[in-house]
This record gives structure tokens, C-alpha cells and sequence, in this order.
């Protein structure tokens, strides 16, 4: 998508456009192999051909974590014939219980709050895999972003000595929010993070979890009151899409986006989780709308088709009037329910084994049934 911008650079007094002060610059001075390359997808398996050829590269396991258009079948044929270790894994039919159901999905379920995706299990099985099977570094990469130069998926991985976590620059598609991409379609100084889309991590996160929620990656890459040790190396290319195509994803991103901005704000401004209190966010929900709507008024001032204008307005009406709907006390209330969950995933990890034996591993996790394998 080619989206047409203004001619000059906009800062809003409303919004933080970045987030890089939290994050070092990750300069490898050694590399480690990766044990394995963890794709959640629900997409054909074609869409996983770049992932295959890292893993053929790295000479790592692929994991594929497979739902709706995703066949774990068609993934081990296309894995096996370019000879690479892979488990595709039937993420519809996992057994009850493997992953422990948080206080954040059950607070938010039947609500106009709730996620109804995926992706956030998919990487907490990841984790839980990592651990049984005693996978020392993996990385998550989604099935549309692309890494030209494998090695720096081991430097990132020699980084995990120093840092919790190791995320690769995006220099593709910005990976941003669709309120995030209509500041930036007016010339808004709009940075991007790293994310879960192309992250390195080691056995200490796996203590960590994936909330499921807009901006979860965020999440997992806090501490119990700040960031944890977190850096940026190399280069990952996300593919183009099109954030405005249905307003329904600004709808549904928009809880996310603000609790992930609200929070990380405190941290740019030096201030710590327990400064996340309901006045701070009183104040800060009034500056999301007052940032929605100044984004949606300078859309006027930019050059573009009739019909990409529309879709724009009615992206940021979606994401004002689902943020309405945002009180000072649910911010609270995630907050607490997600520190509780943090707790509730490091028992539920410390109750399982590790055995190196796959079959084993994967047979006490009750996925023998559901994962297809090739070598």
C-alpha cells in the first residue's frame, strides 16, 4: 500500500511517536545457534517458505503452529523436501488445559473487548515447548516477515547472554497500530518497536507470557515494573498490508494499543508500572482521543484518492468510539489481572519436565495426537 503523506514532519503534543530510548543497540561480539524458529500461522503453507529456508540455513527445528487455512500436513511436505526438522503442530486441537486459561482473557470474554485470535496462544505454547524440550534459544517469526541475512538470527541469539529479549529491526512495512499509521500517513513522527514478529529469546523469558491482546508482545517484554533488558539488531522486512482495509481491526486493537502506550509511556518519562494509578490514566485516555481526533482533522491536509480518505476516517471513528468505552478503572484492573497471570504462567511452567527426547516430551504434553513431524 502506497499511502501518501504531508510535506511536513507533525509531533503531537498527545502522543509519544517513540519508544527506541528503552532499547539498546545489540552490537553482537558472538553468535549462538538457534534451536529452533517458532512460526505461529494461519495461512497456507507457502506463506512459510521463508521460514524454511532460515531453518534450512540455521540447521534449526521449524515449529509451526497451525490454525484455520494453515495445514500441518502440507507443512511438514513442504519442510521435508527441503530437508528440514519440523513439528506442525494442530493448534485446534490442543488438549484442555495445556495452557493455563489467564484472568486477562476472562475478564475481557463477552465483552466488546475481547481478542478473538490466536497468535497469543500460539507463541505461550511456543514457550511451553521450549521449555519441556529444553530449547536453550528460539526465535518467533511470523509468516510474513523475511530475514535477508540469516546470521542475524545468531547474533541475536548470542545477545540473549546480556538481554531477556533480542528483536530485529524492521526495515519493511512499519509495524505499527492503525491509529499509529494514519499519524504516520500525516506526517507524523511515528517510529516502530521491536516485537514478536522477529524475537529472539532465552530460558529466562520463558518465565514470561503472551497476554491475549493487542501490542502482547509489549507485554511480554515487561518486568514486574519496567522493561526488562531489551535490544535491536540486524534487519527483518515485513511484508506490506493494508491497516485501513476494515475498521474493524482498529476497533479491536484499540484496548491494546492504548494499555501498551499508556504503560510505556511511564517508562519513557523514567516512572515505573506502580505510576500506572487511575488518575494517570484518566489523563492519559483524554490525550488518546484528543490524539485520535487531531490525527482524523489533518487528514484533510493531505492528497490522496476519496476513497482511501474514507477508509482512513472510519478506521480512527472506530478506534475513538471503541476508546470510549475505555474507563480509568479497567486500565487498572488489566493491569493487576495481568500481574496476576504472570504468576499464574511461571507455576504452570514449573510444574512441567524437560526431556530432550522429543517424542517423550511432546507425549507428555499430550501432543503426540496433534503434531505432525518430518526430518
Amino acid at each position: 500500500m502506497n499511502t501518501p503523506v504531508a510535506t511536513a514532519t507533525v509531533h503531537s503534543a498527545h502522543h509519544q511517536g517513540s519508544h527506541r530510548n528503552l532499547l539498546a543497540t545489540g552490537k553482537p561480539t558472538t553468535q549462538h545457534e538457534v534451536d529452533a524458529i517458532i512460526v505461529p500461522t494461519a495461512r497456507p503453507a507457502a506463506y512459510l517458505r521463508k521460514a524454511i529456508a532460515l531453518a534450512s540455513r540455521l540447521d534449526c527445528t521449524l515449529v509451526a503452529l497451525c490454525s484455520k487455512l494453515a495445514s500441518p500436513q502440507h507443512t511438514v511436505a513442504l519442510a521435508g523436501a527441503a530437508g528440514v526438522d519440523v513439528l506442525a503442530i494442530d493448534v485446534d486441537e490442543l488438549p484442555t488445559g495445556l495452557v493455563p486459561e489467564f484472568q486477562t482473557c476472562l475478564m475481557l470474554r463477552n465483552t466488546r473487548f475481547e481478542r478473538r485470535t490466536d497468535t497469543s496462544l500460539k507463541r505461550n505454547l511456543g514457550l511451553l515447548l521450549a521449555k519441556v524440550v529444553g530449547w536453550q534459544r528460539v526465535v518467533f517469526l511470523d509468516d510474513d516477515i523475511s530475514v535477508p541475512r540469516p546470521e542475524d538470527l545468531t547474533d541475536a541469539a548470542g545477545l540473549l547472554d546480556r538481554y531477556a529479549g533480542v528483536g530485529l529491526a524492521n526495515g519493511g512495512y512499519p509495524d505499527n497500530s492503525v491509529v499509529c499509521h494514519a499519524f504516520r500517513t500525516v506526517n507524523g513522527q511515528q517510529d516502530t518497536f521491536v516485537g514478536g514478529g522477529a524475537l529472539a529469546v532465552g530460558t529466562e523469558s520463558y518465565s514470561s507470557f503472551f497476554p491475549n491482546i493487542y501490542n502482547e508482545d509489549w507485554f511480554f517484554l515487561l518486568g514486574e515494573d519496567r522493561l526488562r533488558p531489551t535490544a535491536i539488531t540486524g534487519l527483518a522486512v515485513q511484508a506490506p498490508y493494508d491497516p485501513f482495509r476494515d475498521a474493524r481491526r482498529a476497533r479491536s486493537e484499540e484496548l491494546g494499543d492504548c494499555l501498551a502506550e499508556g504503560v510505556f509511556g511511564l517508562l519513557d518519562a523514567g516512572k515505573g508500572l506502580r505510576g500506572a494509578t487511575r488518575p494517570y490514566w484518566r489523563g492519559f485516555l483524554r490525550d488518546r482521543r484528543l490524539f485520535i481526533a487531531e490525527v482524523a482533522g489533518r487528514l484533510s491536509s493531505v492528497e490522496m484518492a476519496t476513497d482511501e480518505r474514507a477508509r482512513m476516517i472510519a478506521a480512527l471513528k472506530a478506534a475513538q468510539g471503541r476508546s470510549l468505552l475505555i474507563e480509568p478503572g479497567l486500565c487498572v484492573s488489566y493491569l493487576r489481572a495481568w500481574q496476576r497471570d504472570r504468576d499464574l504462567w511461571r507455576r504452570h511452567l514449573d510444574a512441567q519436565g524437560t526431556d530432550t527426547d522429543l517424542d517423550k516430551a511432546l507425549a507428555e504434553l499430550g501432543l503426540a495426537h496433534v503434531v505432525s513431524t518430518a526430518a
